[in-house]
């Protein structure tokens, strides 16, 4: 018999502590992220008439909608920007957020099958949900970047400042948000599946609670502190303010989100990395 040692290329185990996260091994599974992102896309739009027109359909639509109902019958102000441009500016924004949020949230849920037979680093599947959902973001910003150039160059009614540099920040702030508060849903609705009814609620009411339809300059400003305690609140005010030029943005409100989310981001990749040993027993 040979005294030599075997040595193994791959090593699967469990982790001995929530804080250990192989962000190494994740990165050797690049190729399948990018897989799934490919997938998501392909089933999606396959079956459609339209396909990814719907990209542009939905974001127009739903900005007419916050026109007529919150721009005409309940006269929200704008700050003087364009009722089109500022109600878009919302929508795109917020349109990311909340589907890679509530994918995210059902993601131990939706891939019970795959994640019970074959093994890979669980973290892939929730970025993978994120990565899909900047494609379908970059589309509808280059509607709205559209809109924005018409309102600026052709009817001179938007300024525009040098806060639109921040945009790149604002997108991973987002993206990270989602996916660390939709990691902690996920790992919890694995043994509470009802949590998933009241999330999708809870997102439609979160949505009035952060500067979609409305400006934070027209809450009374003693009370503006409450929804700056959302972390919202600061991506789409500086969002907002780089590319209209309107507002009341404090870039106070701007670190005080990153903080947060920051810390929302860590606790969920805490949670996932210990449900994510034993989600098989109970989803």
């Amino acid at each position: 018999m040979s005294d030599s040692k075997q040595i193994w290329t791959e090593e699967i185990k469990s982790h001995s502590s929530i804080f250990s996260v192989n962000f190494r091994e994740v990165w050797h599974y690049r190729d399948l992220l990018l897989m799934l992102v490919k997938k998501d896309y392909v089933t999606f739009y396959k079956q459609t008439i339209l396909g990814p027109i719907w990209f542009f359909i939905q974001p127009i639509l739903t900005t007419l909608i916050y026109v007529l109902i919150f721009g005409q019958i309940a006269k929200l102000s704008t700050d003087g920007a364009p009722q089109i441009a500022f109600y878009l500016s919302g929508v795109t924004i917020w349109n990311y957020f909340s589907e890679t949020l509530t994918k995210t949230a059902t993601v131990f849920r939706d891939n019970a099958a795959v994640l019970g037979k074959v093994y890979f680093p669980r973290l892939i599947m929730p970025l993978s949900i994120v990565v899909s959902g900047l494609m379908k973001f970059a589309i509808q910003f280059a509607l709205f970047i559209a809109v924005i150039m018409y309102y600026t160059f052709v009817k001179n009614m938007l300024h525009p400042n040098i806060w639109l540099l921040a945009t790149p920040f604002l997108v991973l702030l987002m993206a990270a948000f989602s996916l660390g508060l939709g990691m902690i849903f996920s790992s919890l609705t694995t043994k509470y599946k009802d949590l998933v009814f009241l999330l999708t609620f809870g997102i439609q009411l979160f949505m009035f609670a952060t500067p979609v339809v409305y400006s934070i300059t027209s809450i009374p400003a003693e009370r503006q502190w409450i929804v700056n305690l959302n972390p919202l609140t600061g991506i789409f005010e500086c969002f907002r303010y780089g590319f209209l030029g309107t507002g009341n943005f404090n870039p106070d409100t701007l670190v005080m989100s990153t903080g947060i989310i920051a810390l929302i981001l860590l606790l969920g990749v805490l949670i996932f990395n210990k449900v994510e040993k034993s989600f098989m027993d109970t989803v």
